[in-house]
Order: C-alpha cells, then sequence, then structure tokens
C-alpha cells in the first residue's frame, strides 16, 4: 500500500515538472540525433528525420521524416518527445544523465523513453514500473 501511494505521489507531482521548460540533450542542436520523434508512435521504429520538414521547438530543432508527422508534432509536441529531455532513461532512473541511441528506445504507457544502447535498453525493459517513478524523482535534480 506504501508504494502505491508513493507511486501515485510521484505521478501526480510528475505532471508539473513535466510541464515546465525542458532542455533537450542534442547532438549540434539537434533532438534525437535528427530522428523523427513521432515515427516512434506511428511506425514504432526510430526513423531519420528529413531536412526538409523541421520544426524548433524547446530551444532545440526537430526533425521529421514526413510533413504529416511535422503536423502531429505541432499539435502536441509534449506527447511527441522524448521522456528525461532525451537523455536515457535509465541512467536517469541512476540519478544522472547520459546520450542516448535513438535506436533504444521503447514506448511506456504512450510515454517515449530513450536508453543509452541496446544493452541498456534491455535492462531498462525488465523494471520499467520500478524505474520510471526513480528517474522521474531524480529527474527534478538533474
Amino acid at each position: 500500500m506504501k508504494l502505491l501511494n508513493l507511486l501515485a505521489f510521484v505521478l501526480l507531482f510528475a505532471t508539473s515538472s513535466f510541464s515546465q521548460t525542458t532542455i533537450y540533450s542534442s547532438s549540434n542542436g539537434i533532438a534525437i540525433k535528427g530522428y523523427d520523434p513521432v515515427a516512434y508512435f506511428t511506425q514504432q521504429a526510430a526513423v531519420e528525420g528529413n531536412d526538409l520538414f523541421t520544426q524548433e521547438w524547446s530551444g532545440t530543432k526537430w526533425k521529421f521524416s514526413s510533413q504529416a508527422n511535422l503536423d502531429l508534432f505541432k499539435t502536441m509536441p509534449e506527447k511527441y518527445a522524448p521522456q528525461f529531455g532525451g537523455y536515457c532513461a535509465y541512467g536517469c532512473s541512476e540519478n544522472h544523465k547520459s546520450p542516448t541511441d535513438p535506436k533504444a528506445f521503447t514506448i511506456v504507457n504512450d510515454k517515449l523513453y530513450l536508453n543509452y544502447n541496446l544493452k541498456v535498453k534491455e535492462m531498462w525493459i525488465k523494471d520499467t514500473a520500478t524505474r520510471i517513478p526513480a528517474a522521474i524523482a531524480y529527474w527534478k535534480t538533474l
């Protein structure tokens, strides 16, 4: 019961912490190393973006593989942007920021999580129920 109450408390305040402007991890000012954040949801794949379809949002340039994906992002960027500023979700659950491999991704409860590499992704997948609340709690101070 205590764990359930703690989880509810963390989730309640997670919304307010994520509503603040997040500075996203970027390579040369480009989020997710140029991969399309919407494609993770619509194609369940890591798809490289195209220079023809870009959007500046939250201080970072985002690339998309199509105009349709760019348009979806414009309607709800928070829905498609990766959690924890695009840093490794597993690393955040361990209280540190790490870069990510755009191909090491998961979608849990309609949220995009990136990981350092595919091996770390496998560790992440095994315990998202514990790691997500831990990462949310640590993210406030990272």
